[in-house]
């Protein structure tokens, strides 16, 4: 099938998938792969798990759209258990992570606005992605995504990652809010000290200014808790979420609480689809399953398992400069570029992507079996040895 008719903003792509079911994805051909990417961290729960098909199949037959002007039910469901599952007050429904994004970055700017601050600045860190809007593309730290966008958004001051006195030299009078991944994903897994958003708690307590965490990546499981915050026993201001919300239908979310939950009001923002009966009632019912089937204690596990077996493995390989992990988010960091490993995995039916020009990244869907993590490791670990 041609694809002529796309805009070429992926690149040449030679791969048409077909079909998913569990951790695997068919192509055209009827080649199977196993998927060690989820989709980019969305399918958490794999392909066609048979709770959110059910889900999706039963709410398209009664309501598919109504506008925000009405009470959505699924909406109302959705909102309530993620409020409870991560200790925020209020969720504003979005379409993506960008989006989700968005909302929190005008969220901090009204925030400042209100506290007489006539231009809000937020921190954000080096090697971060927060979205391809030109709001969080100014957010984002890589200045390669930003080339041939400018002039760009102001208001926006970035530090290095995981380096808390970067922040306090760099903070100003209008400084209102800190914005930083818990774990970096574009940036190649890049996991702080552990007690890196302790200290960005204090400081934000300290001097008055919202903490806002981008779980677009992180949250929904992929690390051990529902979200990576809750590892540091703490609550941001605000969070953010998208991913692997609605294992797959485009949903977003930007939770809030204190003051950042009631700082948007009738008329300073909206979406017309975000959070419609389709997509809630997916996200509710992939949310669901990763709590009453465990799952998120499952990553956990999992993550133990593969990233022993990717360090014992490649303790000895001249080739590795670092192996990152926390839950189902791992880095293979190579001494040197290694975008080629993609199409090299996927001739050995795995499908990985790399990051950060030289680290192999995995986000394997959290329902994988102990047998099919150990084929994840196998399988890159061979690609390091043959490249």
């Amino acid at each position: 099938m041609s694809t002529s008719a796309i805009m070429n903003t992926y690149g040449e792509r030679t791969t048409t998938l077909t079909r998913g079911e569990g951790p695997y994805l068919w192509d055209s051909n009827g080649t199977r792969y196993l998927d060690a990417l989820s989709g980019i961290a969305v399918c958490g729960l794999g392909y066609n798990y048979p709770a959110v098909t059910r889900a999706i199949c039963e709410q398209a037959e009664k309501l598919v759209h109504c506008s925000n002007l009405y009470i959505i039910e699924p909406q109302q469901a959705l909102g309530n258990l993620l409020v409870e599952l991560s200790g925020m007050e209020r969720v504003f429904f979005s379409n993506s992570g960008a989006e989700a994004n968005e909302a929190a970055l005008k969220i901090a700017r009204k925030y400042g606005q209100q506290k007489g601050i006539k231009a809000p600045e937020v921190i954000t860190a080096d090697k971060s992605f927060h979205g391809r809007t030109l709001a969080t593309l100014s957010a984002t730290g890589n200045q390669k995504v930003k080339n041939g966008f400018e002039p760009l958004v102001s208001g926006f001051v970035h530090v290095s990652y995981n380096d808390i006195n970067a922040i306090k030299a760099a903070a100003t009078e209008n400084t209102v809010a800190i914005m930083v991944e818990p774990i970096q994903g574009e940036g190649g897994i890049n996991i702080p000290a552990d007690d890196y958003l302790n200290q960005l708690r204090d400081l934000c307590d300290e001097k008055g200014w919202l903490l806002m965490l981008d779980e677009i990546q992180s949250g929904n499981g992929r690390t051990g808790e529902f979200f990576a915050y809750q590892h540091n026993k703490i609550k941001p201001d605000v969070v953010t979420t998208a991913k692997g919300l609605g294992n797959g239908v485009p949903i977003g979310a930007c939770l809030a609480r204190g003051a950042a939950a009631e700082i948007l009001q009738p008329g300073n923002h909206g979406s017309t689809f975000g959070g419609n009966p389709l997509v809630c009632a997916a996200a509710l019912a992939a949310t669901k399953a990763l709590v009453d089937e465990k799952l998120i204690a499952r990553a956990a596990t999992l993550s133990t398992i593969m990233l022993e077996s990717l360090k014992t493995q490649l303790k000895d390989s001249t080739k590795v400069a670092d192996i990152r992990g926390k839950g189902m988010m791992f880095g293979i960091q190579l001494n040197r570029d290694c975008a080629e490993l993609v199409e090299k995995a996927k001739a050995k039916h795995l499908l990985l992507n790399v990051t950060a020009g030289s680290t192999i990244r995995l986000l394997p869907p959290l329902i994988i079996s102990d047998e099919q993590a150990q084929t994840i490791v196998d399988t890159v670990v061979q690609l390091i040895e043959e490249f």
